[in-house]
């Protein structure tokens, strides 16, 4: 069982340390190897435990080079440092979300500990873990849920092998879709399995 100390000695709030807990009793991630890269995941994607919502807060240079294709070259700088509208517009028709007009993109914005994306993931995930995230999708930002979706995530993508393998490409590219700070999740990683071990 991970404890307050061990989350002291990595950085993190004590305020994790039953949804850790809970997470990896309930998904298998039940030994250090796999904890501590569960851990170094997470820890990169929410800002070491600290940021469970997306920020969407995009510059015009931002938008342009992340999602210049969702756009025509005039929208960009109408779309700029407005959250509400880029989530609609990037995320729209696609990963169970509707149109861009019905605020789809916005609602189910990425939240928790992996950025939980989309109607169909937030809704899985609910059914998975008997919560209903659709109609209240901000739950997915607390700690107890911001973990256990984390674990949904993990366990239907079937990262305990990798992870235990020690793969952080293929854990990477999983949760990613690519390998964006692929160094900084392998030194978290590393040093949450010195501190469990």
């Amino acid at each position: 069982m991970l404890n307050s100390d061990q989350l002291h000695k990595l950085g993190i709030s004590a305020d994790w340390v039953d949804p850790l807990n809970a997470t990896f009793q309930k998904f298998g991630i039940d030994d250090v190897r796999k904890q501590a890269a569960f851990i170094g995941q997470c820890s990169h994607e929410s800002g070491h435990f600290r940021k469970l919502e997306e920020n969407l807060n995009y510059s015009a240079e931002t938008l342009q080079r992340l999602f210049g294709h969702k756009f025509k070259p005039e929208e960009i700088q109408q779309y700029a440092h407005q959250p509400q509208r880029i989530a609609n517009r990037i995320y729209c028709n696609r990963m169970g979300n509707r149109d861009e007009a019905s605020g789809d993109g916005y609602r189910f914005r990425g939240r928790g500990c992996v950025q939980l994306t989309g109607h169909a993931n937030y809704y899985h995930a609910g059914q998975a873990l008997g919560v209903d995230f659709v109609m209240n999708p901000d739950m997915v930002a607390t700690p107890h849920y911001a973990a256990l979706t984390a674990g949904w995530f993990w366990d239907t993508h079937k990262l305990n092998a990798p992870a235990d393998a020690w793969d952080f490409v293929k854990c990477t590219k999983i949760i990613n879709g690519g390998s964006i700070g692929l160094a900084e999740r392998r030194q978290h990683a590393e040093h949450a399995l010195t501190v469990l071990s």
